[in-house]
């Protein structure tokens, strides 16, 4: 790999297989990760480096939504900040595969900090519902509480179940990585989708319309855990 359309090649080849994944990180946040990783590639830069960078994104825009008074350019500028650090989350291992760098510590620090970010986004919309929001109801100082916990528990258990699969199953032939259309389920996980909890906050600015969204993807992640929990606890028998 001599330059950066070849490195960029050579991680598109090296994808991880499609299934399973919403359209949102097939065509959007996939290829920007591969964009960045084969510019931190090329600037010699590690896995670990790449996933604190993402952090460093994540944060202090999420930190923003608790403490700034929501409006329009807050809204955008959150949004972009996270779609970057998600990007970057995707970036960090398909530069671990390009330069053969994987190890358990860059993986567990990975998943620690996607943990960190899935629980602080809801806590931070918690504090912003509380602070600024001028909500129908008390009630709804709960939605982000409920969306926290699917959303923890369908990331934990997802991992979960994918760790105890390889206890049982036989290793199988690795699917082809390319990037195809799209089946019907990958469109259906997309109110699932961390990208898509991300491209909410681009209605930060108003607060019926972001409350609607936010409400929309509580009730859809929900559903969406009570299904998974089913379909992998069946898997697992």
């Amino acid at each position: 790999m001599t330059g950066f359309i070849e490195t960029l090649r050579y991680m598109t080849a090296a994808q991880k297989p499609a299934k399973g994944v919403s359209v949102y990180t097939l065509f959007v946040n996939r290829p920007a990760g591969r964009v960045l990783a084969a510019l931190a590639y090329r600037a010699g830069a590690t896995p670990n480096q790449l996933t604190v960078l993402g952090a460093l994104f994540t944060f202090p825009a999420l930190a923003a939504v608790a403490l700034v008074r929501p409006g329009p350019e807050l809204a955008v500028c959150v949004c972009a900040a996270l779609a970057v650090g998600f990007a970057l989350d995707a970036a960090d291992g398909q530069l671990a595969r390009t330069q053969r760098s994987g190890s358990p510590s860059g993986e567990w620090l990975d998943h620690v900090l996607d943990c960190v970010k899935l629980v602080t986004v809801h806590l931070v919309v918690l504090v912003s519902f509380y602070r600024f929001f001028s909500l129908p109801s008390p009630a709804f100082l709960l939605a982000p509480m409920l969306f926290e916990l699917a959303a923890v528990v369908i990331f934990f258990a997802g991992i979960l179940t994918e760790q105890l699969k390889r206890r049982t199953t036989a290793p199988a032939t690795p699917a082809a990585p390319a990037e195809s259309a799209p089946a019907l389920r990958s469109v259906l996980l997309l109110p699932v989708d961390y990208g898509v909890t991300c491209l909410g906050f681009l209605f930060l600015g108003s607060q019926h319309v972001f409350l609607s969204v936010y409400c929309t993807l509580l009730l859809a992640h929900l559903v969406f855990m009570a299904a998974f929990l089913v379909k992998w606890f069946r898997e697992l028998r």
